[in-house]
């Protein structure tokens, strides 16, 4: 099979993972990017993201996951990119809507097509903000004394909490 540039390539994982295991132990031992070596002996160099990409990608596999590589331009549907960011169809069609996320209409279509670089961009933002909001509580929750509470208090409380479950269950 022949792929260019704009095709979606999906591999599923292996049946036996153990050369999944052996590998991935194999690079992460490794402290700078390895090289390929060819059937001709020819050795060439892996470039650092060629690396981090084939690290990954065993990474998946290792834990059982197929693994699609796809180009930063490719086209998904609606439904292909709710699925990406883990949300509903309905819920990334708001996000369209409220201008959040950018999208095309193809000339011969109704359907709204998104760009893959658009929507790991959008992921990428909501993932920074969440990070933002939790060093926000975190901070408020410091200046309130929230963290200054007893450890001996905080283990009689989940002891008491523990103690009524097991109540409930009797």
């Amino acid at each position: 099979m022949t792929t260019t540039l704009n095709d979606k390539h999906t591999v599923m994982p292996p049946t036996d993972l153990e050369g999944m295991l052996d590998l991935s132990r194999f690079l992460g031992g490794l402290t700078q990017p390895a090289a390929l070596l060819g059937p001709d002996g020819q050795t060439v160099p892996l470039p650092l993201e060629a690396f981090n990409v084939l690290r990954d990608v065993v990474e998946a596999m290792r834990v059982g996951k197929a693994i699609t590589v796809a180009p930063v331009d490719q086209m998904l549907t609606t439904q292909e990119a709710a699925n990406f960011l883990g949300i509903s169809r309905p819920t990334l069609v708001k996000l369209l809507e409220n201008g959040q996320l950018p999208y095309e209409l193809p000339s011969e279509g109704r359907h709204r097509r998104l760009r893959l670089q658009d929507v790991v961009e959008y992921q990428e933002r909501k993932r920074q903000d969440r990070r933002a909001a939790l060093q926000e509580l975190t901070g408020s929750a410091s200046e309130a004394g929230l963290y200054a509470e007893d450890a001996d208090r905080y283990r009689e409380a989940l002891r008491q909490v523990r103690r009524d479950l097991g109540q409930e269950a009797e």
